[in-house]
């Protein structure tokens, strides 16, 4: 397993992703979004999940657009405002409104604890690749020199600070949300021993 196997979609509305989610996340943000592009595909790959790479990398680049400013939402969990915010971007790409919708339900789908992967084989992706890149569960699927080469490419640089602290302003906010649970389930403990925090 190797970074270089691991090819980023270059379509127009995968650039057009990138560039939404370079004027809005900050730069942990957004290398957190890369990695957890870079982790679904290649488990992907390793284990013949048939998966729509385009779908998969939009949806990892907007997962948590949800999280910013401009877009969060005093009503509803951050992962479902990320999902309409992700709908709304997808129609102005042209994509079909089932197209839209299946973005919309991956980027919501990225909090749960288990997606099916025959039912939904991008939200089973992004949910594991999310989990891996911010509390290290699952992270034994990748050999130590694909991590490496991973973290020197998109480095965590402040992720754990601000991770914990959008997470704990989404959980005052919205105390029924998912983000609530995972303050309550510890999360910043649960980031700061993840392996791929300690060795930044």
């Amino acid at each position: 397993m190797r970074l270089t196997d691991v090819s980023l979609p270059d379509s127009p509305v995968c650039l057009n992703a990138i560039d939404v989610a370079k004027t809005y996340t900050s730069p942990a943000l957004l290398n957190h979004s890369f990695r957890a592009y870079v982790w679904a595909a290649a488990y992907g790959d390793a284990h013949d999940v048939a998966f729509d790479a385009e779908l998969l990398f939009v949806a990892a680049l907007l997962h948590d657009v949800g999280l910013v400013a401009e877009f969060d939402s005093h009503t509803v969990p951050f992962e479902v405002a990320g999902g309409h915010v992700a709908w709304v971007f997808a129609a102005g790409a042209g994509w079909p409104r089932q197209r839209r919708e299946r973005l919309s339900e991956v980027i919501v789908r990225h909090m749960w604890r288990e997606v099916d992967q025959d039912e939904d084989p991008e939200g089973f992706l992004l949910a594991r690749s999310t989990g891996v890149d911010i509390t290290g569960r699952h992270l034994d699927d990748f050999p130590a020199g694909f991590q490496a080469e991973v973290m020197d490419r998109y480095p965590r640089l402040t992720l754990a600070e601000e991770f914990v602290r959008c997470f704990q302003d989404q959980a005052k906010r919205k105390p029924d949300s998912s983000a609530a649970a995972a303050i309550g389930n510890d999360l910043a403990t649960r980031i700061a021993r993840n392996p791929l925090e300690q060795a930044r």
